[in-house]
């Protein structure tokens, strides 16, 4: 009888798999990336200091040891077309940022050869930047104030490995858009062949960081009635009751208020408010027509996340966003307050106001100014009435400034709410006005810097075990060396200028794959 045969299952097919990949790994040097504090909430020009500790298992040699901080966005967009042919997901990533630790050659034992059994010490300085270079946005925009706009620094956004999903961490990001810092280790060795050079990694490891700049609170937005995005002033027509005549009209106006400033990432001990003035006029149709009685103002923030797969040459709003298959939007809303507002009186005001020039009126009207008459507005007296909102945030939610990168934009509406009551008959008045969250870039407090504020993995990820971290930026375990006219410079499709430009932005499911494998086969310019 032959001897008989046996095919392998899956189970022992998986059992030795899993051999091989434990045989690779023992023979990878341990890498352990250590920080000089415990702080977890990093802002500008905070230095990160720490040390990485290399252990290898048997002699490894080597050719070159990294130490990077690096910043990447990442956007999904889904497409949905009528073209089949069209629909599907569009991905892109840019590395905004890649700050490189200098000199670590004078480290590196003589022989190139790291010793199994010991260890070796590495250290690394870093600051956080105010600003990004010039180089990672040359795409076209519309002007100046977006190009700036785009090369300040933005803040952790979406990462969900930064404290989980625990109460605090709660940013209000899309799952389609994030923004991630992280400290990257990697040890290369080159190698060639022929002609052909290329770098290939022993081993990588990476941190996640959190990082929120210093934000200046910018000019309030020139708001025009026919964009549609903001309603800064609404008139309303008020009757004696259903089908009677009118009572006459009132008109609702608002300032964009100061900014909600950040002091500490989210602590409840200092929450972040600010306050809305509202102005109210009403112009009766006769003498005899009395006021509105105001009832309850309640007020919402509205907050949505504009996230690309190609870069954004104008500031992103929703009329533009509707035939764009490229770009998508993610909103949400968040009560504030509400309150009684029946003690807020009228006063009568005896003289005419003289309608200002349209051409020279901006519709951001200064705070306490009375509002322009009505439209049907005749002449004669005239009632004015000031409200006043203080808002505060919720404090179960971790707010980050507002911002705008060549993929991603984070923009804030305030929402406000007048109940009225007039002859009988409830009726609101609502306007949608532009509001800014700031950061001043303090972060003193304690809560905020350390584990208090959520849990964040003490241990270094080895970066091939964990295929999601920086979204496989740091995956790929060979790096060649590009040709010299790629060398320094990347491209955003058929958009790119002359010169640098930040790395690519793809539409097509087909494309990125190629792309993102081309990527890979590149080295990355320094930040």
């Amino acid at each position: 009888m032959s001897p008989s045969s046996t095919t392998p299952t899956a189970s022992d097919m998986n059992a030795m798999s899993g051999k091989l990949r434990n045989l690779v790994q023992a023979q990878r040097p341990d890498i352990k990336i250590d920080f000089a504090s415990k702080q977890k909430t990093y802002t500008t020009l905070d230095r990160i200091e720490g040390t990485v500790t290399i252990r290898p298992h048997i002699d490894t040699n080597f050719d070159t040891i990294e130490i990077d901080f690096v910043g990447t966005s990442l956007t999904s967009v889904e497409r949905i077309t009528t073209a089949a042919a069209a629909t599907g997901q569009s991905h892109a990533q840019h590395q905004f940022l890649k700050l490189q630790q200098p000199e670590l050659q004078q480290l590196y034992p003589e022989d190139l050869v790291l010793k199994a059994g010991r260890s070796y010490s590495f250290p690394f300085v870093f600051a956080v930047p105010e600003q990004l270079l010039p180089r990672i946005c040359q795409h076209t925009v519309d002007n100046d104030a977006l190009r700036d706009a785009h090369l300040r620094l933005p803040p952790t956004f979406g990462d969900k490995d930064i404290g989980g999903r625990h109460k605090g961490f709660d940013d209000l990001a899309p799952d389609m858009a994030s923004i991630r810092y992280g400290i990257f280790v990697k040890i290369a060795e080159i190698k060639t062949k022929g002609d052909e050079i290329w770098g290939s990694t022993i081993a990588s490891k990476a941190r996640r960081l959190r990082v929120i700049p210093a934000v200046e609170e910018q000019p309030p937005l020139d708001v025009h009635q026919e964009d549609g995005e903001y309603t800064m002033r609404k008139e309303k027509t008020l009757r004696k009751g259903v089908l009677k005549g009118k009572l006459g009209t009132l008109v609702m106006e608002a300032t964009q208020p100061a900014a909600f400033k950040m002091t500490s990432y989210n602590n409840p001990n200092a929450p972040m408010s600010t306050m809305a003035t509202i102005m109210l006029r009403f112009d009766p149709i006769d003498k005899s027509s009395p006021p509105p009685n105001l009832e309850k103002l309640s007020s919402k923030l509205k907050v949505t996340t504009y996230f690309a797969s190609t870069a954004r040459q104008a500031v992103p709003t929703k009329k533009l966003s509707i035939f764009d298959i490229s770009q998508g939007s993610h909103t949400q809303q968040l009560n504030l307050s509400s309150r009684c507002v029946a003690n807020v009186e009228w006063t009568k005001q005896d003289k005419s106001l003289v309608r200002r020039d349209s051409a020279t009126s901006n519709h951001s009207l200064e705070t306490g100014l009375t509002p322009e008459p009505s439209e049907g507005y005749k002449g004669g007296s005239y009632y004015i009435a000031r409200v006043i909102v203080p808002l505060t945030l919720p404090s179960n939610k971790a707010f980050v400034p507002t911002f705008h990168t060549c993929l991603i934009s984070r923009i804030y509406t305030l929402k406000l709410d007048l109940g009225i009551s007039s002859a009988g008959i409830g009726r609101s008045v609502d306007l949608k006005v532009p509001v800014q969250i700031s950061s001043e870039g303090l972060f003193s407090d304690e809560f905020a810097r350390t584990d208090s504020m959520g849990s964040t993995n003490e241990e270094d990820v080895d970066v091939d075990d964990v295929s999601n971290f920086f979204a496989n930026v740091f995956e790929p375990r060979t790096t060649r060396i590009a040709s010299q006219s790629y060398i320094g410079r990347s491209r955003i499709g058929s958009q790119a200028p002359t010169g640098d430009a930040p790395p690519g932005y793809s539409s097509n499911t087909s494309v990125i794959a190629s792309s993102l494998t081309e990527r890979r086969a590149m080295s990355v310019p320094v930040y």
